[in-house]
């Protein structure tokens, strides 16, 4: 069976893909990726065929992959949420289309068209990586969904060493993710964990590490790291609230403090912090002192036993969802449905 993926060309739509990509491809199933080239070495590194359609960089719209499709003539298109033309585009062309989530189903109004919006290809089925008990409860009422677990992805970085000779001082991860870090932002955070007993890696994402000044002897800052290797080995994670790792925080059973600044990372942080897993400040919540106070709280030395078996309860959860191999292999099924 020939499965065409289609994602917007950033880390944060590409990557939750990837892990049932690799896996179709993996069942003896043919696979391309439609992408822009930001994004298209990783996909390539793994086998997936990537390739730009049409003039799309970022966005792919239904006139960029039509063409495509008359050309591949997949049996499957998987679309990411990100992607309407791309459902359009499949759906007009009479193939079979799935959406595929990247995490929480996204409130309305961030620059994203809902799919349920989108009259053309209502009733779609969604692969739905957001564990049921975090999932929004409209989507969940509404909507044909798959489960697949959400699987971790990141392109290959050594560790550093620390990270797997580990002290008796807990580790700390801080990440803004690849969208909406600051310079400023990542500072106070800094000098709030900084505080701390602790040790702390930071991923700089888009912010050169030279606008981050003195780092103190306790906190390392890289510009990237794996961060599907890394957050095994953390106590805590202090970020965004982007969907990605958020899910990653929560699938190795590891409580959050979340700073969300946009998109859909308020309502991430929402709905984390209402099941227990997390603390949360708002902007206008946010200093040093502030997220020093509500890291200590949530580190082993220091957390009330509900937050860590919080984040656990969730890690069982999202390993009893299908992996995505067990996905895979029923993917004609879903192509011989459309």
């Amino acid at each position: 069976m020939r499965v065409l993926f289609a994602s917007l060309a950033s880390v944060g739509h590409t990557y939750p893909l990837i892990p049932l990509a690799i896996a179709a491809r993996e069942a003896g199933h043919e696979v391309h990726f439609a992408a822009g080239t930001e994004v298209h070495a990783p996909l390539a590194a793994n086998g997936l065929r990537p390739f730009r359609p049409g003039d799309a960089f970022y966005e792919v719209y239904a006139e960029d992959l039509e063409p495509e499709l008359a050309r591949l003539r997949p049996d499957l298109v998987v679309h990411e949420w990100g992607l309407p033309g791309a459902a359009v585009a499949a759906q007009r062309a009479g193939i079979p289309g799935i959406w595929h989530g990247f995490g929480r189903m996204f409130p309305d109004g961030i620059g994203l068209e809902l799919p349920a919006k989108n009259t053309e290809v209502a009733g779609r089925p969604h692969l739905d990586i957001c564990p049921p008990s975090l999932q929004d409860k409209d989507f969940l009422a509404t909507e044909r969904r798959i489960e697949l677990r959400p699987v971790p992805f990141s392109t290959p970085a050594a560790l550093p060493a620390w990270a797997s000779h580990r002290t008796s001082r807990a580790l700390i991860y801080l990440t803004l993710g690849t969208a909406f870090g600051t310079a400023q932002l990542l500072r106070t955070a800094i000098a709030g964990l900084a505080a701390l007993d602790a040790q702390v890696v930071v991923a700089a994402g888009r912010v050169p590490p030279e606008q981050l000044g003195e780092i103190p002897d306790n906190v390392a800052v890289y510009p990237w790291v794996s961060q599907a290797e890394l957050l095994p080995h953390v106590d805590l994670v202090v970020h965004h609230g982007g969907s990605g790792t958020t899910l990653g925080a929560l699938a190795v059973g590891v409580p959050q403090l979340l700073l969300p600044q946009g998109a859909d990372q308020f309502a991430n942080a929402d709905a984390v912090s209402v099941a227990g897993a997390a603390l949360r400040l708002l902007p206008d919540e946010v200093d040093a002192d502030a997220i020093a106070e509500h890291s200590r709280r949530l580190l082993p030395r220091h957390a009330r036993a509900e937050h860590r078996q919080a984040a656990r309860a969730i890690a069982e959860e999202i390993a009893r969802m299908p992996s995505p191999a067990a996905v895979a292999h029923r993917l004609p099924e879903y192509a011989r449905a459309g």
